[in-house]
């Protein structure tokens, strides 16, 4: 850990070379950890192939935020919020002791918060940090008191030994345990609060949101199953099915969406209702797709993000009949758009088609109705972002566009590196498969 501050400390002054520096001893840091660390440090820390690919995606989307965003970077503060988020998401997913894991989770709402009314656009911006605190804490507060009566019923914190127990639970609490998570993600109708938070948040703040934060739901799903021995029941189900029809209309929801913000944001929800129904189902197949999805959508939807902030700059307004007309003037953010949205849709061969065709087996063998809606989600996928490209790019140029400069080398480079993962997962992925 002792690498990971000073990465961090340097990471405040300079984000170039030593910035690449912070991301490899963090990584290097946290994989040592266990052969480290004395016996009773194990105790607080573990890491498998999951978490650290969720540190691995924390330390990368930081660092893309502190590029993308050199002129808030000049404020000290904003710096710091933005290493403090990822020292405590770092921390969240390498947790071995469940009450910690809940207290890093909760504690990541703090900087998130920070970031969204201290650097956001809008006066609404205290309005959607206290729905984001409503809806997450409140739904949060009840598995705090399921996992203090789990720990002294099995007379253990640490997830190892819980996932051994074998100890039987009431199955109503599985709403409540879910439920948390099921929240951050979100899953349809607990989503309220992640456009409010999108539209009103900084780009940094929507791109850790989307990339980060939202995998923070479906990681402490994937911990759950682990510590109760969660298995398929008759309430899960009802979850997966409600999650599934919940993703649907969310899909349809991004048709009629005229905030190209809001609709990345609703677009997220869809997405999130694949991982949810991968993890709750507990199959290798399903836990596998959700990792690969979260991962993807990760990278994507930050970069979708980054060239909503991008595309504003060059014509004021986010109002997406407005912003028409960019290929005329700004050919290379159209392409941009292009790549961004071939791979938000899914489009082979992208690391998201991956995901989605290793979930459909899984949701086919528990009810072909589930297997029909996702080939429905992908159809209308297409359809948004589609629409949202050829809205943004083809016809007249609006007048709004002011006919500015170019892309900065900034955010060319921001461009650029959120591709860089997607790239090198996909190789990877294509090796294990």
């Amino acid at each position: 850990m002792i690498s990971l501050i000073f990465g961090s400390l340097f990471l405040y002054f300079s984000w170039g070379t030593v910035g690449f520096c912070f991301i490899l001893s963090s990584l290097v840091s946290m994989s040592l950890l266990q052969q480290n660390f004395s016996s009773s440090m194990n105790m607080y820390f573990s890491l498998n192939y999951f978490s650290v690919l969720m540190i691995f995606l924390s330390c990368i989307l930081c660092l893309l935020a502190l590029v993308s965003t050199p002129y808030e970077k000049v404020a000290s503060s904003y710096s710091i919020c933005l290493l403090v988020l990822c020292g405590v998401l770092s921390l969240a997913f390498s947790m071995s002791n469940i009450i910690l894991f809940y207290i890093f989770f909760e504690a990541s709402l703090i900087p998130t918060l920070m970031l969204i009314i201290g650097w956001g656009y809008q006066p609404e911006r205290l309005q959607a940090g206290s729905y984001m605190m409503l809806y997450t804490v409140g739904a949060s507060l009840p598995l705090l008191v399921v996992l203090i009566w789990w720990c002294v019923e099995n007379g253990s914190m640490s997830i190892l030994m819980l996932k051994n127990m074998g100890f039987s639970f009431p199955i109503f609490l599985t709403v409540v345990i879910y439920g948390a998570f099921l929240v951050k993600l979100p899953m349809y109708s607990f989503h309220l609060w992640l456009p409010k938070a999108h539209v009103e948040a900084p780009l940094a703040g929507s791109m850790i949101l989307a990339g980060i934060l939202l995998k923070l739901g479906g990681y402490g799903i994937f911990v759950m199953n682990n510590s109760f021995c969660m298995s398929p029941n008759s309430v899960s189900l009802v979850i997966i099915s409600l999650s599934m029809w919940g993703g649907f209309l969310a899909t349809m929801m991004c048709l009629r969406q005229v905030d190209v913000k809001a609709l990345v944001a609703y677009s997220s929800v869809g997405h999130m209702s694949i991982v949810s129904s991968g993890l709750i189902l507990d199959q290798t197949w399903g836990v596998t797709s959700a990792l690969i999805t979260m991962l993807a959508h990760g990278a994507s939807s930050s970069a979708l993000f980054c060239l909503a902030y991008f595309s504003y700059t060059k014509s004021h307004t986010r109002n997406i009949p407005y912003m028409k007309g960019m290929l005329q003037m700004y050919p290379i953010l159209s392409f941009a758009w292009f790549v961004f949205c071939c791979i938000n849709m899914a489009a082979p061969p992208t690391l998201n088609l991956v995901g989605e065709l290793l979930v459909s087996s899984v949701l086919w063998n528990y009810s072909y109705l589930l297997a029909v809606v996702m080939g429905l989600m992908v159809f209308f996928s297409a359809s948004y972002n589609m629409y949202l490209y050829s809205s943004i790019n083809h016809g007249f140029h609006s007048n709004y566009l002011t006919g500015g400069t170019e892309l900065k080398s900034f955010e060319k480079l921001s461009l650029f590196l959120h591709l860089m993962p997607l790239l090198l997962l996909f190789k990877g992925t294509l090796f294990i498969l």
